[in-house]
């Protein structure tokens, strides 16, 4: 995908091979533009840190130590695969590092830089009245990554960190209501809380937002549905797999329907974003911006937090007043949607 956005916008990347930093591998031989090096440290001297983008490809919970490593180096701006943190714990740890190295991140989020989130937000500030209610529909079968690999905790870490930035982009700021899990079987094997999960969200608007993500179903789907105050329905799909990025809208109002195809690669979207921020430097706006994103994540970290405890044990989610991460405002917000 890094290889897509450096072909189609070559005037944001250094003619350069990527290098790549992976302790636990060997020897690797250069391949096809990519050289594996031991160490960030020896990344830094083969090229300048101070113009060089590291993406952090590492679990979020050992994300703090080497955003210190690398801001030690020189290394400035990064981007960030999400979850930004495990925990309100780890988040405070990354943020930390963030603010005294004074680093530039952007986290890694398709949804939030998709053609069809930002239809969607064009749509709902254009006169179909107030949002009643969303509900978000994202159904895979994930059986054998889930009984052979343990990087996740329960089924809130792998689908709905997708759907909760668009919520929070496009209704504002968040508490938790609701949250549940089911555990996942195959014969006699159980993996807890890893079947599927159900997230309920009331936002200060007093708009009640749905997500539920099935890690057993048949069928794949990425589905969210908006319902009006009108009495609009916006149904959207977002591409299920990279090779058809083509989403679908069905918008209805007045009894009638019509669809929408709109191309979507988000993903190309997401990095070359980033890197045009990159580009731009701390020119006017660039920062608030990348300001914004940070905290719009920061926020889903918290609320994915509130929501594990609802579902281990029976402890109550933090209340907005104490929000340490507030999101911009709907309006404010719908502007970076794309």
């Amino acid at each position: 995908m890094l290889r897509r956005a450096r072909t189609a916008h070559a005037e944001l990347f250094a003619d350069r091979p990527v290098l790549g930093v992976d302790p636990g591998l060997g020897p690797v031989a250069r391949a096809d533009g990519l050289e594996v090096v031991g160490s960030l440290d020896d990344a830094s001297r083969r090229l300048d840190p101070a113009a060089t983008v590291v993406h952090v490809c590492t679990p979020p919970a050992v994300r703090a130590a080497l955003l210190e490593e690398a801001a030690h180096l020189g290394y400035r701006r990064f981007v960030v695969e999400k979850p930004l943190a495990a925990d309100r714990t780890a988040l405070g740890r990354v943020l930390d590092v963030v603010r005294r190295r004074d680093l530039r991140v952007h986290v890694v989020s398709p949804w939030l830089h998709s053609a069809l989130t930002a239809r969607l937000a064009a749509l709902l500030d254009g006169g179909l009245g107030e949002v009643r209610s969303v509900t978000v529909v994202q159904d895979k079968a994930r059986f054998r990554r889930s009984l052979t690999n343990g990087s996740h905790t329960s089924a809130l870490e792998v689908e709905i960190p997708h759907a909760l930035g668009v919520l929070l982009r496009l209704l504002g700021d968040a508490e938790v209501r609701g949250a549940s899990c089911t555990d996942l079987r195959w014969g006699e094997r159980v993996v807890p809380r890893m079947g599927g999960a159900r997230l309920t969200l009331r936002h200060r608007s007093g708009v009640r937002s749905r997500i539920r993500c099935d890690l057993t179903s048949p069928v794949r789907r990425r589905r969210i549905t908006v319902e009006t105050t009108t009495g609009a329905r916006l149904v959207g799909h977002y591409p299920v797999a990279q090779d058809d990025d083509v989403a679908q809208l069905d918008v209805w109002r007045d009894g009638r329907g019509k669809r929408e195809l709109l191309h979507d690669d988000a993903l190309s979207r997401c990095l070359v974003h980033a890197y045009r921020g990159f580009a731009e430097g701390d020119g006017p706006g660039t920062t608030a911006g990348a300001a914004d994103g940070l905290r719009l994540h920061a926020r889903a970290v918290e609320l994915l937090d509130d929501a594990r405890r609802l579902t281990s044990a029976d402890a109550a989610p933090h209340p907005l007043p104490h929000d340490t991460c507030p999101v911009p405002r709907p309006q404010e917000a719908a502007r970076h949607a794309g």
